[in-house]
């Protein structure tokens, strides 16, 4: 059977790891973004602004406007926009609370960072349907969005 947890020591091509606290994993990822959101090539830029916008970080802007002021764009705002995905209120309350919770809760953002390249990947639309398959091939299951993703080494 496949395993239903985390491997120990997973790390990337840019150093990140398991064993930050969560809080410097998150602020060393906002820094990533902000580059990111900077960049003068759309492809890295746009995905970063949509999800500005979409957390509702800076509603009054569209993508189109924050792309042109994307200059003025700072860190405060990636770490509002990574709480908020993280259904904290605002970066202030997350920074208290996010250390004592379980490193799993970061784990999509693990996976965009690459950490589980080794591992097969099978994606599914939710949850439920996650779950059904988990339960008959096992792996270890991470939310995406709307989306969730099977690891199984």
């Amino acid at each position: 059977m496949w395993s239903t947890s985390l491997a120990v020591g997973v790390t990337d091509t840019d150093g990140y790891n398991n064993n930050l606290s969560n809080s410097d994993f998150l602020r060393r990822y906002a820094r990533r973004l902000l580059r990111q959101a900077r960049a003068d090539e759309p492809l890295k830029t746009l995905p970063v602004l949509r999800r500005i916008i979409a957390t509702q970080v800076m509603p009054e802007l569209r993508v189109t406007d924050l792309y042109a002021v994307r200059a003025s764009i700072q860190l405060k705002h990636v770490l509002h926009m990574l709480a908020r995905e993280l259904e904290f209120p605002a970066w202030e309350v997350c920074k208290h609370s996010i250390d004592s919770m379980s490193a799993a809760v970061l784990d999509r953002y693990r996976l965009e960072l690459g950490m589980f390249g080794d591992y097969e990947k099978n994606w599914f639309p939710d949850m439920p349907t996650a779950r059904a398959w988990q339960q008959q091939n096992g792996g270890y299951l991470v939310s995406y969005g709307q989306q969730v993703v099977a690891l199984l080494s």
